[in-house]
């Protein structure tokens, strides 16, 4: 009898401890990005980030001023761009200031365009019949191989080091990275053999899967299990300032989206430019990128953050944080 209720007092025993691991286990998956970097739980952390430095000289003075007034918290430059140089220089003029490469394979306008930063040669698939890069993403994921993209990634990294300036992290233009699940994992080989992070998301949560697939990304369940295998810091969310019909819809737009979000890391974009002449005969989106270059610097976007409890991180404390949460381990 007494062996019986032995038995029966280890089985319970060793049921809690089961239990007890299990419901650890489920919380440690269940914390965020920001969390596993040390951030405070329920935290909303955001990187204000301007793509497309080195696009034209009105995105360069734009991103430079935010920049430099710590108004927004990363940039990176599209390097097959006429400006990328002068933005290189401006980035070596501010050694602290986190800036990446914005990896290009497009060159969308219509009368302001570009080739690869790679031997042409060596990257037929990447080039439309006029000699510079293809308008749209689906028209490189139909014409370029995943060894080309990988050519032209190393090739623009390079060409920034080359120039004096070893990118903070990168990113893709237009999403052309996640167009192919064989883009994807060059893209993400690339940034861990150059120990440089990857703006990529956790794809753990379904929601947030089916969020980009509803945006046309190629999410598959391939690129799912890459992302998961993947080695440096992930982001929890990214998304962009919502347009407007005017400034004060746009600023409204994005106040909900900040609401709206989760708690955790969460990367927006935005595409600042003053306004000129030379940037209306570039892009229809003058107008929009025009706005874009004042709202992070309106004192009532600033009471905004300060009022909702934003916290405020860059890739390069994500990096300093992912090395530090990495040697404790």
């Amino acid at each position: 009898m007494q062996n019986k209720v032995k038995s029966l007092l280890n089985f319970s025993i060793l049921t809690l401890v089961v239990g007890l691991i299990f419901i650890n286990s489920v919380h440690a998956q269940e914390k965020t990005q920001a969390e596993l970097l040390g951030f405070e739980k329920g935290g909303k952390v955001l990187i204000l980030h301007a793509d497309d430095a080195g696009m034209c000289p009105e995105a360069n003075e734009s991103i430079e001023y935010y920049l430099v007034n710590e108004l927004i918290q990363s940039a990176s430059v599209m390097m097959p761009c006429l400006s990328a140089k002068d933005y290189i220089e401006m980035a070596k003029a501010h050694p602290k200031k986190d800036v990446g490469i914005h990896l290009t394979f497009t060159s969308e306008w219509k009368t302001y365009r570009w080739g690869p930063v790679s031997d042409p040669a060596s990257v037929p698939g990447l080039i439309d019949p006029k000699g510079k890069l293809w308008h749209e993403v689906p028209d490189v994921v139909l014409h370029a191989s995943a060894r080309e993209i990988e050519i032209e990634i190393r090739s623009q990294i390079d060409k920034a080091i080359s120039l004096g300036w070893k990118p903070t992290h990168i990113d893709s233009h237009m999403g052309t990275v996640f167009g192919s699940p064989e883009f994807t994992r060059v893209y993400l080989k690339v940034g861990e053999e150059y120990g440089i992070p990857a703006m990529v998301i956790d794809l753990s949560d379904k929601k947030i899967v089916n969020k980009f697939r509803k945006n046309g990304f190629a999410i598959t369940d391939e690129v799912i299990k890459m992302t998961k295998k993947y080695r440096l810091p992930k982001l929890d969310d990214f998304t962009a300032v919502p347009k407007g019909s005017s400034y004060e819809e746009m600023k409204e737009n994005f106040y909900k989206l900040v609401k709206s979000l989760k708690p955790g890391l969460t990367e927006i974009i935005f595409h600042p430019a003053t306004a000129t002449e030379n940037l209306k005969s570039i892009t229809h989106s003058w107008q929009q990128r025009s706005w874009e270059a004042k709202i992070f610097s309106d004192p009532e976007v600033i009471k905004f953050f300060k009022d909702e409890e934003i916290i405020f991180t860059n890739w390069i404390d994500i990096m300093k944080r992912f090395n530090k949460q990495k040697n404790k381990s």
